[in-house]
């Protein structure tokens, strides 16, 4: 494929060469007898958008699931009104996603049967961590006895017990792939190798168009109340002896220290990864950036920080209630870790976060909230870093990729020249995305 008049970020004008690789990259590039051609009319070329941090299966299965969380919902009457409203999947099931305890105090059995009696219904916490279900739903997993119906997500006993929901993933794959998302990082951390194979065989036949990398069995989810340095340790060090990187959800301070005394223990794998860093001390950035360089261990360095600042557009109203205002500096992140030179990617965490990248790039740069507050403006960075955030390598989220010879022939073509993309930062200005070489989003 030839694209025409395309601009780079840094302004030029030239036409490109695209196949598995790109090819070529100059200007007056001639089409080749039945090359096909796309032009891009001086709008922006970049390499294709990659999102580090999603989980597929759930995303796709969020599409057909009911929200009773905000922005959809905010009160329990609505809640109420939404899942009295709500019809059965095929399994019988009423799935509803998105809660928090700001709609209506913490759920358990009780609170749902008193909404729902004969139909199963489970509803996820909007942290993905939990879900909680009513007794209908406690008989179908053979957990009747429960005595709240609260059950965590990585707890696979009771999970296993559902009846496998078909998801849609060519249709998640339309969506993303029309905002430039080239390659997607699934961080889904109990996926087994039956996931697995169902996620490259989709990739492979085309109902998953965008690359898909998997960071299970490697990542470690912390919880406050279960956290382990001694076991922690013996988990970084089995891989890491194995020559294997890994990757830990931290999104408490306490987690957070704990995965760093845990590295310095161990020492940093170059591809080692902590996920969310949703607070960071300012104590905790100096660490940050000492295992970054290695931890004095690696010659190489070691540890790339991937975060969402797209919840402080999501959800920044209710951290305002939530948490104290002396730590509102803590939260997610972006721009001291930068000055600390941590490497720092950016993700959407969909569906837990809302999936446009764009958005997630607004909010690193305004932190917003929805109300129009701002939040932790020190932490903003310019549009350039943000996007360039979203343009890393699979296995080094943060080294970006470039429109050169020879790089993957992953690409993002935008309407607008270099100056508005930047300005905008809107989802609404990909008119194509090309992976491989070949066209797989047009805007019509």
């Amino acid at each position: 494929m030839l694209i025409s008049q395309a601009t780079l970020l840094d302004g030029t004008t030239v036409d490109i060469r695209v196949g598995a690789r790109i090819e070529e990259v100059g200007p007056d590039l001639v089409a080749k007898p039945g090359e096909g051609v796309l032009y891009a009319g001086g709008g922006t070329v970049l390499p294709g958008l990659y999102d580090h941090h999603v989980h597929l299966r759930s995303a796709a299965s969020a599409l057909d699931s009911l929200s009773v969380g905000p922005p959809a919902v905010r009160t329990k009457a609505e809640m109420v009104q939404a899942l009295w409203s709500a019809v059965p999947g095929a399994d019988g099931w009423i799935r509803a996603v998105g809660y928090h305890e700001s709609v209506a105090g913490e759920l358990d059995r009780d609170s749902l049967d008193a909404v729902v009696t004969h139909i199963p219904v489970r509803v996820q916490h909007r942290s993905g961590a939990l879900w909680i279900l009513n007794s209908a739903a406690l008989g179908r997993v053979g957990l009747a006895e429960h005595p709240d119906g609260r059950l965590r997500s990585a707890d696979r006993g009771w999970s296993d017990a559902l009846q496998r929901r078909e998801t849609d993933l060519a249709e998640l794959s339309r969506r993303i792939t029309a905002t430039g998302v080239t390659g997607v990082t699934d961080a889904t951390p109990d996926l087994d190798a039956g996931d697995l194979v169902a996620l490259m065989l989709a990739h492979r036949h085309g109902e998953f168009r965008p690359r898909i990398r998997v960071l299970a069995p490697r990542k470690m989810i912390l919880q406050d109340d279960r956290l382990d340095l001694d076991g922690l340790i013996d988990w970084i060090a089995y891989h890491h002896n194995a020559g294997q990187p890994v990757a830990v959800h931290c999104v408490t301070a306490a987690q957070l220290v704990v995965t760093i005394a845990a590295l310095r223990a161990t020492g940093s794998h170059p591809l080692d990864r902590i996920e969310h860093a949703a607070m960071v001390p300012e104590e905790n950035l100096a660490d940050l950036a000492e295992l970054a360089q290695g931890g004095g261990v690696s010659e190489v360095g070691g540890l790339t920080v991937v975060t969402q600042p797209n919840f402080v557009a999501e959800r920044g109203d209710q951290y305002l209630v939530d948490i104290p205002a002396d730590e509102h500096d803590q939260l997610w992140r972006v721009a001291s870790l930068r000055r600390m030179n941590v490497p720092v990617a950016l993700s959407t965490d969909m569906p837990f976060g809302h999936p446009d990248p764009w958005a997630a790039m607004r909010a690193a740069v305004n932190r917003t909230t929805r109300s129009g507050a701002v939040l932790n403006k020190d932490e903003s960075v310019s549009p350039r870093e943000a996007l360039t955030m979203f343009l890393g390598w699979s296995d080094r989220p943060a080294r970006p990729r470039t429109v050169e010879i020879g790089e993957p022939g992953d690409l993002c073509v935008l309407s607008e020249p270099p100056e508005t993309v930047l300005s905008e930062l809107d989802a609404g200005l990909v008119t194509a995305t090309i992976i491989g070489g070949e066209l797989v989003y047009f805007a019509m």
